[in-house]
């Protein structure tokens, strides 16, 4: 793939739940033969982190470790990119230091309000079974199971067996507890929604219709499945340099 001439960026990357960095590396990689610079850290408990899983692992912590990428990497004017669960985190790394970010962009990813957590959003009977399931995950804390790649809308089985072999199961207290903002979602900072459209993902159409609605956010659909790094990274290379650019137009 041929990336066209841009203005060089600095991307942090940050995936969703059962995932880790290293489902950006089709992306990243791209990126950087390009002149970008690309962070794709992993969080806390999850992928090659995954023996530091604990009943203590929050969304908090999951914050905590983007906010410490950023502060010990000494990066500033950052497109920070959230997907899937991440939505969550991403937020509440705006909320916390804004002035290290330029721009964020959640990719097909969730939006709650403060102090709601995902849990909360649910029926109970539902919370029960997966509660239920994170007790039997084989692992020595809670923790929810990997769910089958082609839930993800994954189709190719060179993408599902990738995937497959490296989703880690999630810690539970993750969706258990919400963040607290101090300020409205995304701080005042420039914020685009990207909605994977080939198929809906379903779990994320509520927070979709939310950004789309927001007068002062960007809402724009990238024509692949929810796990569009691994099936269509080209796409999601140049979703990211248009949304990501300085000379953009967008909000």
């Amino acid at each position: 793939m041929t990336i066209s001439p841009n203005s060089k960026l600095t991307f942090v990357l940050v995936h969703g739940a059962w995932h880790g960095g290293w489902c950006w590396s089709r992306v990243a990689g791209p990126l950087r033969d390009a002149g970008h610079t690309v962070y794709t850290p992993t969080l806390t408990g999850l992928g090659e982190r995954s023996h530091l899983l604990s009943d203590s692992t929050t969304l908090q912590t999951f914050v905590d470790d983007i906010v410490n990428v950023l502060v010990w990497e000494d990066l500033r004017n950052v497109v920070l990119v959230g997907h899937s669960f991440a939505g969550l985190v991403i937020s509440g790394v705006a909320d916390a230091i804004p002035e290290r970010l330029a721009r964020l962009i959640y990719f097909d990813a969730f939006i709650l309000d403060s102090g709601i957590s995902t849990f909360d959003t649910l029926p109970a009977p539902v919370v029960e079974k997966l509660e239920a399931a994170a007790s039997q995950a084989g692992t020595a804390t809670p923790a929810l199971p990997a769910p089958k790649p082609k839930s993800l809308g994954l189709t190719s089985p060179e993408d599902i067996e990738f995937v497959a072999s490296r989703l880690t199961p999630h810690p539970l207290a993750a969706y258990k507890t919400a963040l607290q903002l101090r300020q409205p979602q995304g701080n005042g900072l420039p914020c685009t929604y990207l909605h994977c459209n080939q198929p809906v993902f379903q779990a994320v159409a509520a927070s979709s219709d939310w950004a789309k609605s927001q007068a002062d956010w960007h809402w724009t659909t990238l024509a692949s499945c929810h796990a569009a790094m691994v099936s269509d990274p080209d796409l999601v290379c140049e979703a990211l340099l248009r949304l990501g650019s300085p000379e953009s137009e967008l909000p």
